[in-house]
């Protein structure tokens, strides 16, 4: 059976904004009928799941306006600085959201948390050799990320977590399945991963 190819006939944008924008596409189907498809365009970000020696993963407490509550997340931002690679986007989040600069960083793999509606691309990376940023160094948080909370949650901590409900971030429970796997197995990704120096 071939693969339909679902061709784009025509696209707008239906509204831009500061960072994301909506497009409607009418696609064709496979019975051949047009159909559209409203879903927002992301610029795509990244994730850092950062794992400290005691196998402990750093965790950020931050308000998330859209859904209203504080949520246990790793560090995390959008790729919106132009040609930048996703691994130095990686380091600087984690550097001005948990003050930790990581010494090797490895890339754990991709995700799209919400495929149905947007096009965002999660690209997430396992931090290690990591070292506490002096005070005088740090990043001057603002906004939502000026209250955010760091917690170091040892490796069975943040697993249960993730199964009792206390953390509800898409792409933090995939990153602490995928550490905690990495972990329980001994494998190591930093085997062919750099240097972040």
């Amino acid at each position: 059976m071939t693969e339909h190819d679902f061709t784009v006939v025509s696209s707008t944008t239906e509204y831009t904004g500061f960072r994301f924008a909506i497009n409607r596409d009418t696609v064709v189907m496979p019975g051949g009928e047009h159909a559209d498809r409203v879903y927002m365009r992301h610029p795509g970000a990244v994730a850092v799941v950062a794992v400290d020696d005691d196998n402990r993963i750093a965790l950020v407490r931050q308000y998330r306006h859209p859904v209203g509550e504080r949520l246990w997340e790793i560090p995390a931002g959008l790729r919106d600085v132009p040609e930048e690679d996703p691994a130095e986007t990686a380091l600087r989040e984690l550097s001005e959201e948990a003050d930790i600069r990581a010494d090797h960083i490895e890339h754990l793999f991709d995700f799209y948390p919400t495929p149905g509606c947007s096009d965002e691309r999660i690209v997430v990376f396992l931090a290690r050799d990591l070292a506490e940023i002096p005070e005088a160094e740090r990043h001057v948080r603002d906004q939502e990320e000026a209250d955010l909370e760091l917690a170091w949650w040892h490796m069975k901590d943040a697993v249960d977590a993730v199964f009792s409900g206390r953390v509800h971030n898409g792409v933090t429970i995939a990153a602490v399945l995928a550490a905690a796997r990495l972990c329980d197995t001994g494998d190591s990704l930093l085997i062919n991963g750099h240097s972040a120096r």
